[in-house]
């Protein structure tokens, strides 16, 4: 996730249309760089995914079997690349809905000859319900989403029980649901529900936070807010059963 999705799906009256599910995320438009462009352009058709696609077959796609890595919400994905290129030996698949962010993964992925890394630009629910088959998963990453800090919009966070089971059910026994979040109340909130989601252990010795993980890449903007004396909290928990 990313601050490029902003609070405008909200759910309409009835009597005026069907009622749509809220969502924690929506598109919004933004310009293309010309590598960015050639990202989609040229990366897409070979590495990009549609739910079309269907239920997935993983040693297919990736022509291996390895573990594998699903990030929801990469952003402008310079952490997933720098993980892919990182662990040539491992797979992973990102999801992210703002189309600038795609372009420059892909142009990314493109520049440094990898192989080992697909992409979805569409919401990451769809993903995990309709191409993701259940324990596939080692780890899911969930980086820096929208906090959405205002009340009345937190219903709108990700991280909600019914969240927590469909990655359980994803995960391989003994997979991590790994979150970043540089926004306090939403770290207390993703603990919470974590703690209270049925199947999962809490991997933080005392049962809270972890210090910063050496496999996620600190970005530009984490930095800037080091240097601003804003905190980083880390939370893994292991799906169990």
């Amino acid at each position: 996730m990313t601050d490029s999705q902003t609070p405008t799906d909200l759910p309409v009256e009835a009597s005026e249309h069907p009622r749509r599910a809220i969502r924690s995320f929506v598109m919004r438009a933004g310009r293309m760089t010309d590598a960015q462009k050639r990202g989609i352009d040229v990366g897409w058709p070979k590495f990009g995914l549609d739910l079309e696609h269907g239920m997935l077959d993983l040693d297919v796609l990736f022509g291996r079997q390895a573990p594998r890595t699903l990030e929801i919400g990469f952003g402008m994905g310079q952490s997933l690349l720098e993980m892919a290129a990182a662990a040539p030996e491992q797979d992973f698949i990102g999801v992210e809905v703002h189309r600038p962010g795609v372009g420059s993964l892909l142009n990314g992925v493109l520049n440094a000859g990898l192989s080992n890394l697909r992409v979805f630009d569409c919401d990451a629910i769809e993903v995990l319900d309709k191409t993701i088959p259940d324990a596939s998963l080692d780890r899911v990453l969930l980086f820096f989403p929208d906090p959405w800090h205002k009340k009345k919009h937190n219903k709108r966070r990700i991280v909600q029980l019914d969240f927590a089971e469909k990655l359980r059910q994803k995960l391989k026994p003994g997979g991590v649901f790994h979150m970043a979040t540089d926004w306090e109340a939403y770290a207390e909130q993703m603990l919470e529900v974590m703690s209270a989601a049925p199947g999962y252990r809490n991997l933080a010795p005392d049962g809270t936070y972890i210090p910063h993980p050496e496999e996620r890449p600190v970005t530009k903007f984490e930095r800037r807010g080091e240097r601003l004396g804003h905190g980083v909290w880390d939370l893994k928990f292991e799906r169990v059963d």
